[in-house]
């Protein structure tokens, strides 16, 4: 493999594009997790025009909502990573092109609880009717119109320009009042199905959403940790973890359990009863956690399968990173048994995260790229990936880095032909 500097010496001719629709396909904008989010869309527009009688706007609701909070559930995430791991690599590029898009199950997330909220705001207001000829009682109306303007307000922290902006608010809207609101809508269907006398699907579908909602706070713990600061920027955490996590999974710390929770990839192969993590400076918590240090954090539910998983799907790999984008690809690389190419574009290696680490890079690869920024100044990271794909023949790249660049690498790789992986950036 070249080195750096020869890399950076090369000639270099951008590959000939393919047909414009492939380009408009890989868009952000029309990527699987919009276009899943619009299959859910259009699935209630159309049993709406298939049903007569029209179904009720409020079972349209639960069902919908309840689909949100399943597919967000650990075990079902998991469940799907590993039903599309089992894709042979005998199959169609195309098809494990497309399987590997898992990631972007949160698409029907955010489609199913659009549609739940739209519909449950519909059933209240049809409510207004109800009461007014007095099939419904008005307390009955009272706690719909509490519960449809919490959907509201968690809808509207949701958006990606609050959300990003004020991240916090947003994970605290929806755990707080998505709590309260699960117990409400908890008490409603109670109600309505002792006013019906009888046995409703209703109260399975939210003994579902209840179970999946309290699963990951059963298994809360304080662990004890072990902190090792690799640089003023960086520092490892070990903690102890069950021997097998999923590959190129995530768990999430705390260390005030009903005000937040970070979430951080798995570095190795999750061996020897414990775990690790690397937390970079990134903000005011993670800057507070290298600083000073706990030792102990909080956890819960386990480890979550990642976007990394995907390389499964393909005999060659290149695996990009940038800074301290390598964590979450250890897991993945440290297990991987086919061969693999690695481009890590950070500044300082040894100095930023130890010799330990950068040692733990070179041994996976012997002949990973590993572009120093202080060294080489930093790189067209499009260009290098793309050359770095060619050299090598990788049917896959798998990009963990910051927003705006692994957009430019996935979309770069997949206008032409190659396909490529990212963060979604959807919660």
């Amino acid at each position: 493999m070249s080195s750096p500097a020869a890399l950076a010496a090369t000639e270099w001719r951008p590959r000939r594009r393919n047909a414009r629709l492939r380009v408009l396909l890989k868009h952000p904008a029309v990527s699987p997790y919009v276009r899943l989010g619009a299959f859910v869309c259009v699935v209630n527009a159309l049993v709406v025009l298939a049903s007569d009688p029209l179904p009720d706007p409020a079972d349209l609701a639960l069902v919908n909502l309840a689909v949100a909070v399943l597919i967000r559930q650990r075990l079902v995430v998991n469940a799907l990573f590993r039903a599309v791991l089992r894709v042979p690599l005998s199959w169609p590029y195309p098809v494990r092109w497309a399987a590997g898009k898992v990631s972007h199950f949160g698409g029907i997330h955010v489609g199913a609880a659009t549609c739940g909220v739209l519909w449950y705001v519909v059933a209240t207001i049809g409510s207004v009717s109800e009461v007014e000829h007095g099939r419904k009682a008005p307390s009955s109306l009272i706690l719909s119109a509490v519960i449809a303007a919490g959907l509201v307000v968690m809808t509207a922290a949701a958006t990606r320009p609050v959300r990003e902006r004020w991240h916090d608010l947003f994970e605290r809207t929806h755990r707080w009042i998505g709590w309260t609101l699960l117990v409400l809508m908890v008490a409603d269907v109670f109600a309505a199905a002792i006013a019906r006398v009888g046995f409703s699907w209703r109260l399975v579908v939210v003994a579902l959403v209840a179970l999946s909602a309290a699963l990951p706070w059963l298994s809360l713990r304080r662990v004890p940790i072990v902190v090792e600061r690799l640089s003023r920027h960086a520092a490892a955490v070990r903690f102890p973890h069950p021997n097998w996590v999923p590959l190129g999974s995530a768990i999430a710390f705390s260390r005030a359990p009903w005000r937040e929770w970070h979430p951080f990839a798995i570095v190795g192969s999750g061996t020897e009863g414990r775990g690790e993590v690397i937390v970079s400076r990134a903000g005011d918590w993670t800057s507070r956690f290298i600083d000073d240090p706990p030792d102990h954090i909080w956890l819960k539910g386990g480890a979550t399968a990642g976007m990394g998983s995907v390389e499964a799907l393909f005999p060659r790999v290149l695996f990009v990173a940038t800074g301290s984008g390598i964590g979450p690809l250890m897991t993945v690389m440290t297990r991987r048994t086919m061969p693999f190419r690695v481009l890590w574009v950070t500044r300082d290696p040894l100095a930023t995260y130890g010799e330990e680490l950068t040692a733990r890079v070179r041994g996976l690869d012997a002949d990973a790229v590993v572009w120093d920024t202080t060294r080489h100044g930093k790189p067209d990271t499009v260009r290098l990936v793309e050359q770095c794909q060619a050299e090598f023949g990788a049917e896959a790249v798998i990009c963990v880095s910051n927003k705006k660049l692994t957009w430019a690498v996935v979309g770069g790789m997949e206008a032409s032909g190659v396909a490529a992986y990212g963060a979604i950036w959807d919660s």
